[in-house]
């Protein structure tokens, strides 16, 4: 069964964030936009360089009133550590989220049993708190936080404009499509 459409199940985690630990719960992401990013855990390779690539591009984000939030299966504990030490991670003004128990990796469909971690994965959530895109591969592939941007401005988009829809490649400012039945056989 797919995640797109449905509500977030309720949860209740830690995280780091700029400086404090705080509460971070199914609650708290509604109101705005979310985009939650699963990584397999802290102190690796692949993913520091995820977190430098969503620091980046983190003004878009607030701009388009959006929080990231980083998921790994590590304590808030061991984030803050990890913010403190490695200089990609230190870039990062967004909640570390920690899911020691798994209940959110498992809740998104992206814990893998056998070594009690995380898939790479993406979720952009609308401020009602549904899941409307969703991205899960394998963990050797590191993402591009341009596209996740891209996404989530076509979700907000199309939220703001029923009946519309963003074709392949749509950028913000682009030409959308208007589904109808003239439309059938003729793009």
């Amino acid at each position: 069964m797919s995640l797109i459409n449905t509500t977030v199940q309720p949860f209740k985690a830690q995280a780091f964030h700029n400086g404090k630990f705080i509460e971070v719960t199914n609650e708290t992401l509604k109101g705005k936009w979310s985009v939650l990013i699963f990584m397999p855990a802290a102190f690796t390779f692949n993913c520091p360089t995820e977190i430098e690539d969503a620091a980046e591009h983190y003004a878009e984000f607030q701009k388009a009133n959006t929080e990231v939030y980083i998921v790994t299966t590590d304590t808030h504990f061991s984030h803050k550590v990890w913010h403190e030490t490695s200089p990609a991670v230190s870039k990062a003004k967004f909640p570390l989220v920690g899911d020691p128990t798994h209940h959110l990796t498992r809740a998104f469909d992206v814990h893998i049993e056998e070594e009690g971690l995380a898939l790479r994965g993406t979720f952009i959530i609308n401020p009602e708190g549904q899941i409307k895109t969703a991205e899960v591969h394998s963990n050797e592939i590191a993402r591009d936080v341009k596209e996740t941007v891209r996404k989530l401005k076509a979700a907000q988009y199309t939220a703001a404009n029923p009946g519309q829809v963003c074709p392949a490649k749509w950028n913000e400012g682009a030409k959308t499509l208007t589904p109808s039945l003239d439309l059938v056989g003729k793009i």
